[in-house]
Order: structure tokens, then C-alpha cells, then sequence
């Protein structure tokens, strides 16, 4: 896996309907997708959410490739969830295959599968939320929605920048640590031959030098704040204000009707 397939808070521009659209519709909708998704519990219900996310893909504009080349570190993970669930659900009847300690069973299969497409749908839609919606109108949205939080005295602003420092510098973080090991590969450094141990072990060395440019940059950071007069959210303005439309508005309509439709569907087992 190379360190460019990692696109998490990445930001593609753009001007579709779905870049357009207010930065807390889409965090209602990502929250409304998700529970959604938990409640999916059949092929109907699946098909559904399957369907509606590859119609967001492609008004997005995004890029299949550029979806599934950010699901790449996290392959490993699918496929340990998958193996799980295969194996280890119990099922009625005979198995289809029994050998050792494994069984497997027609259920083992289902939930194999159904858990499968719930990860992979679930990231897809965070991924839409990241490529779609720029750190800066992600902080103020959720900023927004979380300031009722105020009222119990919740450092609301501190932990939306904290979010959108985060999410900024993953991408310079994953350039920094690629320059390392190109730095390190020139010298004699083997980052990929050897068994799994051997790889991890090589990876030793990088995070010296990583931390030390990761606390140079937080260091610069603080300093470029202090000296723009940054001291907290209280009495601050903002340059775009943040306003709900008609495509708003019937954005949400829609996700609180994906959510009640898929609870019903899954309810009745339809």
C-alpha cells in the first residue's frame, strides 16, 4: 500500500449539487445514512442504501478510483471482519462446510457479506463527506450544530478547530512521512521486503524524525495564531455566513425518510 492511497481529508473542488449544499446538511445526512445503514437488515434494505450512495458518487463527481484507492489501508480490516463472521456464526440446519474447528453456514455467509457492504458503505459516505465539503465549511458546520452544547459551557469552538487543524494536516502528515522514507530508501533504508515483523520494525526509524516535523508544525502553527490575534471563538466573525436552502431543506426531508423507510422495511422483514 502506498502512502498516496490514504485520501482521508483530502478535498476534492467542485460544483455539483452535493459541494453546494450546506455543511450541516451533509453531516445530518452522513449521521442519517449511518443509522440507516445500522438498521438495514436485509437484501431489500442493502439494495436501497447500495442504489442511493452509487447516485451520490456519480452527482458528486468524485471518482470511483479515487473511493476505493482511499479503502485500501483498511482492506486487512474488511477482510479479518469478514473471515470472522464467516466462521464464527452459528447457523440452523446442516453446514455447508465443516472441517476442523470452521463451520460454515448459509447465515455465516449472509453475515459475512451484509458486513462487508456495511463497512464499505459506511466509509464511502464519510469519504463523500471529507471530498465534498472543504475543512474550513466542515468546522463551521459542525460548530453550528453543536452550538446549543454552549449553554452547559462545552468549548464548542476549541473542538471544531481542533477537528479541522486534524483533518488539515493529514495530508501534509502522509507527504512529510513519504519524503522520510524516501530520504531513508536513498540511504539503504528496506521498507519492503522481510516477513510482516520485519516490515513493522523498519517502520522504527521514521518516527523520530515524523514527530519531530509533526511538533515543528504545531509549533509554527501556535505561533502564526498568537501573532493573527487568535484567541478563542468569543467575539468572532465570520467571513461566509452559513445558510439553509430549498435543496437544504429537502435534503434533510429525504434523510429523515431514509431512515424511517429502511426501519420499516427492516421491521417487517420486507
Amino acid at each position: 500500500m502506498a502512502l498516496k492511497d490514504i485520501t482521508l481529508g483530502q478535498y476534492f473542488p467542485g460544483k455539483t449539487i452535493i459541494h453546494r449544499l450546506d455543511p450541516r446538511t451533509k453531516l445530518i445526512g452522513t449521521i442519517a445514512y449511518i443509522v440507516a445503514l445500522f438498521l438495514a437488515a436485509n437484501v431489500v434494505t442493502y439494495a436501497i442504501l447500495l442504489v442511493l450512495l452509487a447516485a451520490l458518487i456519480a452527482i458528486s463527481k468524485v471518482g470511483v478510483k479515487s473511493i476505493l484507492r482511499g479503502m485500501k489501508p483498511i482492506f486487512i480490516i474488511i477482510l479479518i471482519t469478514a473471515i470472522l463472521n464467516l466462521f464464527f456464526t452459528p447457523g440452523e440446519g446442516e453446514p455447508l462446510v465443516s472441517w476442523w474447528v470452521f463451520t460454515i453456514y448459509l447465515e455465516g455467509i449472509r453475515a459475512a457479506v451484509f458486513m462487508i457492504l456495511r463497512i464499505m458503505m459506511l466509509i464511502t459516505c464519510t469519504f463523500l463527506l471529507t471530498y465534498t465539503t472543504s475543512p474550513i465549511m466542515l468546522t463551521d458546520g459542525l460548530e453550528k450544530l453543536l452550538s446549543p452544547l454552549k449553554v452547559i459551557r462545552v468549548p464548542i469552538h476549541e473542538l471544531a478547530m481542533m477537528m479541522s487543524i486534524a483533518l488539515r494536516f493529514i495530508p501534509t502528515l502522509i507527504e512529510e512521512t513519504d519524503k522520510i522514507m524516501s530520504a531513508q530508501k536513498a540511504r539503504g533504508a528496506d521498507f519492503d521486503s522481510g516477513s510482516l515483523i520485519r516490515k513493522a520494525k523498519a517502520l522504527v526509524p521514521l518516527l523520530v524524525p515524523l514527530f519531530i516535523s509533526a511538533f515543528r508544525r504545531a509549533d509554527e502553527l501556535a505561533v502564526a495564531m498568537e501573532c493573527r490575534c487568535y484567541h478563542g471563538g468569543s467575539g468572532r466573525t465570520r467571513l461566509r455566513q452559513l445558510k439553509m436552502k430549498g435543496a437544504d431543506i429537502l435534503a434533510l426531508l429525504l434523510s429523515v425518510a431514509l431512515c424511517v423507510g429502511i426501519g420499516v422495511l427492516a421491521h417487517y422483514g420486507w
